[in-house]
């Protein structure tokens, strides 16, 4: 669960779809009274670059047992680059490095700002698509990675898109799996050959989801969402502390090595007038570790201007316990399971804030660097701000820059 709100909020900053526990689907918007989709593939190169910084605080760190300071800072940078290969051919390139300083995983050790108060996380995707336009059809196939001083990832995807013959619809059935492997950090004091430490040092996790969107009429867009995850493998971080009635001694966290999640959600799109659109959003979670959970959120585009938009926001989260969650000094040495993480926690949470995006039709510059005759072209600004609250006292601000750029080939 470490660092699970800087990723919602990166995630949100990229435009991109994640599926998983307090994570929403994101949908493409489609202009008012358009099909589902312009079938080709551009001419030009498009990149975008973002920028993002996150602070959080509270006092309920998994590190000290459910107890103690969750300070953390993160800074992030981000890339997309479009590369149209031809007419029928992509290839899309993204990438990230995130430098983070935590105090609560500066407390793995005792030491005063110890290697752990700071650390830095890469990642990389590359994906190829390809369309079939006599049949409306394309896939993508993807490789990524991600490391970071305490594990790394390798994932792999794939999906299949289908578009109705009238274009009002779209059908997406795609899938994942990424191949996990933790460094087992465990804290200080507990690094002795008395501690049981976890079985394997692997996770796996698998994922199937199906999107289906539908153009009802020129005002409303229908978008259903639906997946199956499963992870099997280290589900625990060794470095969260547990701390039990009987004893003043902690132990490491351990949770069950499988574990289902069913995330299903609507978004619904309603354009009001040419200048103003309703994204709503409702989605329902569960999950084998014995969490409920719903989200709803709602987001108004105001165009006071052809170029300019503007999007304030609110999103709702509430989520029950999970079956093995306790808080400090609440689990018996009996039970089989047992953390003190407050992601796993019964809570509701509450985002809002807002952004504004700013894209002229022949864009805000041109720069001319290597080839003259095909300048870059600064297409667009988009800035958005975030403000998180739970109510366990987590509190979190985010603030991101999207610049887009675009060259022709």
């Amino acid at each position: 669960m470490r660092l699970q709100l800087i990723l919602i909020f990166s995630i949100q900053l990229l435009g991109i779809s994640l599926n998983g526990q307090s994570l929403d689907t994101q949908s493409s918007e489609v202009s008012r009274g358009t099909k589902v989709e312009n079938y080709t593939i551009g001419s030009a190169v498009d990149v975008n670059f973002m920028f993002g910084y996150y602070d959080q605080d509270g006092n309920h760190s998994a590190v000290t047992g459910g107890i103690g300071t969750e300070s953390l800072t993160d800074r992030d940078l981000r890339f997309i680059i479009n590369i149209p290969l031809d007419s029928v051919q992509q290839l899309n390139v993204n990438g990230a490095v995130n430098y983070y300083s935590s105090a609560s995983t500066d407390n793995i050790d005792t030491k005063v700002s110890s290697a752990s108060s700071a650390d830095v996380r890469s990642q990389f995707q590359f994906i190829y698509t390809r369309l079939n336009p006599k049949r409306r059809s394309s896939y993508s196939l993807g490789w990524g990675g991600s490391v970071e001083s305490d594990y790394i990832s390798t994932s792999f995807n794939a999906s299949w898109n289908q578009i109705s013959l009238n274009g009002n619809s779209q059908l997406n059935i795609g899938g994942q799996v990424f191949f996990d492997n933790w460094v087992l950090i465990i804290p200080e004091e507990l690094r002795n050959p008395g501690t049981k430490l976890p079985d394997t040092d692997r996770r796996r996790s698998y994922s199937l989801s199906v999107n289906y969107l539908q153009v009802l009429n020129k005002r409303m867009q229908l978008n259903l969402a639906g997946e199956l995850v499963y992870q099997r493998g280290l589900l625990s971080t060794p470095f969260h502390r547990v701390y039990f009635r009987e004893q003043d001694t902690a132990k490491i966290e351990l949770l069950p090595e499988n574990r289902f999640k069913t995330p299903i959600s609507v978004r619904l799109n309603y354009f009001l007038t040419d200048h103003l659109v309703l994204r709503t959003f409702a989605r329902y979670y569960r999950d084998n570790f014995g969490i409920d959970a719903v989200s709803a959120s709602i987001e108004t585009r105001i165009k006071p201007g052809t170029f300019f938009t503007l999007y304030p926001f609110y999103r709702y989260h509430f989520q029950t316990s999970a079956a093995y969650f306790a808080p400090y000094k609440q689990h018996s040495l009996t039970d089989e399971y047992y953390t003190s993480d407050y992601d796993l926690s019964r809570f509701e949470s509450h985002s809002f804030g807002a952004g504004f995006h700013w894209s002229p039709l022949y864009g805000i510059g041109r720069f001319r660097f290597f080839n003259k005759k095909k300048p870059v072209i600064f297409n667009s600004i988009d800035v958005r701000y975030t403000h998180y609250r739970r109510n366990d006292g987590l509190r979190a601000n985010q603030l991101g820059f999207d610049f887009g750029f675009s060259r022709l080939k």
